[in-house]
């Protein structure tokens, strides 16, 4: 499960680096204290595998964007920023497929950006041979 969830996590970095270029940092998990603004971290929030039928299987994939914005109008810059990861994060690519954000929104709490995004999508298990 966890290797689709980095996959999934690459496409994301790789779609905010061809939105916003390399000057920002962008952290795989959550930051807790010494990180740069302006900067990204990505969650994922409590991912969710469901069997369908035989080895076919539903995964949602929910994640947390955040965005620490570097400016004095933290909250103007929160608001520019989520309007471009919505359009960036619309279509993203996962392992040399294009995989289709929903329940895309965010919010803005204490002038960090917090913006959600799902990559739900079937997977067939390999049996081992």
């Amino acid at each position: 499960m966890f290797q689709m969830i980095n996959k999934i996590i690459d496409g994301i970095i790789a779609a905010i680096r061809s939105e916003f270029g390399d000057n920002y940092d962008i952290y795989p998990e959550s930051v807790e204290q010494g990180f740069e603004e302006p900067s990204f971290s990505i969650l994922c929030l409590n991912p969710t595998v469901n069997q369908k039928l035989g080895q076919r299987y539903f995964r949602q994939n929910k994640f947390c964007i955040n965005y620490f914005p570097e400016s004095t109008e933290r909250r103007t810059e929160c608001q520019a920023v989520a309007e471009r990861l919505t359009w960036a994060l619309e279509l993203i690519t996962v392992d040399g497929d294009l995989c289709r954000g929903t329940d895309i929104h965010s919010e803005i709490v204490d002038d960090v950006l917090s913006f959600f995004v799902n990559y739900d999508l079937f997977v067939i298990k390999n049996q081992p041979t």
